[in-house]
């Protein structure tokens, strides 16, 4: 009978337009939260997950930026190696070796006559983006595998050879192409037969097996071994602020188009804790609204809560009821709130998934976590402001 008077005198003192638009208010600040909660949660998975991961552009060749200052002094000492090597977004590098002897490429066939004078690199296998069981060399093998950047390929067909009416080749036809190796001497020229294995976007230079190029260097070297002046690494995020940060810094370069997004993700950064703070504040003004419109109800009857005080009705009974009347409709918005973050994450990767871009279908267990921790702080905010209030 004491609940069911308590009830009566709480609807009517509680306006019905003035509940709806706390709620409201409280319901609009848990879906702010939640949604930076994921937001951040997708935005991490986009920059590290392996599934969205490019296998060209985390990988980037270094090399000293050359002006005027720095002409004939571009190579990388060990110290600079090793230095790059402790930085925290450098997963692996690699060392891309030079050839040091005069050599030149020509063609077989008078239908194709094709020369240039050309020079190799070599990289550990670790770098490489060809997977090929002709990747492999030793002093009794017959022909040279080589790997050529797709660059080579597109300046032939679509410049070199219009100008010189040549035939325009595609990959299938040059890799069954066996061309001629010839390395320059003192003694003479040494032929060597070399063949296409891949084709390459990673690394922009004529590679070779490094077993060959630490083979033919020692053999054939026109000159004494030098430090290097280009190093490969592998990085998770290739726009990572830190990472352009550290070569400006050490007079480093490598492909703008693969770093051109770090200022982006510095104003990203800010976009995302933006919507922190704003979804924190909100939720602390919804919860003091929300609190202001229990006390108000409360003060609305206060006389009739005293009286029934007066006639033996215990405080705590009091309290345990009124929390039963304004903590559910908290635990609904809750509910609703994770409900429209699910929907629009699954929206989202449907949306993304046609572009090649990938995300969970599912909210992140730190969204929920988050919920979790929003809904402890509104019961213990309820409690206080009842408890507060009634005594």
């Amino acid at each position: 009978m004491l609940y069911h008077l308590l009830k009566k005198l709480i609807r009517s003192a509680s306006g019905r337009s003035r509940f709806i638009m706390a709620l409201a208010g409280l319901f609009m600040a848990l879906v702010l939260i939640l949604t930076a909660v994921q937001v951040q949660v997708n935005y991490n998975d986009l920059l590290h997950s392996k599934t969205n991961q490019d296998s060209i552009a985390n990988f980037l060749v270094l090399n000293k930026v050359l002006n005027n200052q720095t002409i004939g002094a571009t190579t990388l000492s060990p110290a600079d190696i090793s230095e790059l090597k402790k930085q925290p977004f450098v997963n692996d590098a690699g060392v891309l070796t030079p050839s040091r002897f005069k050599a030149n490429v020509q063609s077989y066939s008078d239908r194709f006559p094709f020369s240039t004078d050309i020079s190799f690199e070599s990289v550990p296998a670790s770098f490489i983006d060809v997977n090929s069981s002709d990747w492999k060399w030793d002093s009794t093998s017959a022909v040279i595998p080589m790997i050529a950047p797709n660059m080579f390929l597109d300046f032939y067909n679509f410049q070199f050879s219009l100008s010189q009416n040549l035939p325009q080749l595609t990959q299938d036809i040059v890799k069954m192409i066996v061309f001629k190796v010839n390395i320059i001497t003192p003694a003479g020229p040494v032929t060597f037969n070399g063949r296409i294995v891949g084709f390459s976007d990673r690394i922009t230079s004529l590679l070779v097996p490094q077993e060959f190029m630490d083979w033919s260097n020692r053999r054939y070297a026109s000159r004494e071994k030098s430090d290097p002046s280009r190093v490969v690494i592998r990085t998770t995020d290739p726009g990572n602020p830190e990472l352009v940060s550290y070569l400006k810094k050490n007079g480093l370069t490598t492909d703008a188009d693969k770093t051109r997004f770090s200022k982006y993700r510095e104003i990203i950064n800010v976009i995302v804790n933006i919507s922190w703070m704003t979804g924190a504040v909100l939720l602390l003004f919804a919860l003091l609204v929300f609190s202001l419109f229990i006390q108000l109800t409360i003060a609305s009857c206060r006389e009739e809560i005293v009286l029934l005080i007066t006639l033996g009705a215990a405080p705590g009974q009091l309290r345990r009821f009124l929390m039963k009347q304004f903590f559910p409709p908290n635990i609904y918005l809750l509910l609703v709130s994770v409900g429209a973050i699910a929907a629009l994450q699954y929206t989202a990767h449907v949306y993304l998934a046609k572009q090649n871009i990938f995300v969970s279908p599912f909210i992140s267990p730190y969204t929920v976590a988050t919920a979790l921790l929003v809904l402890c702080i509104l019961w213990v905010s309820n409690r206080r402001s009842i408890g507060g209030y009634i005594k």
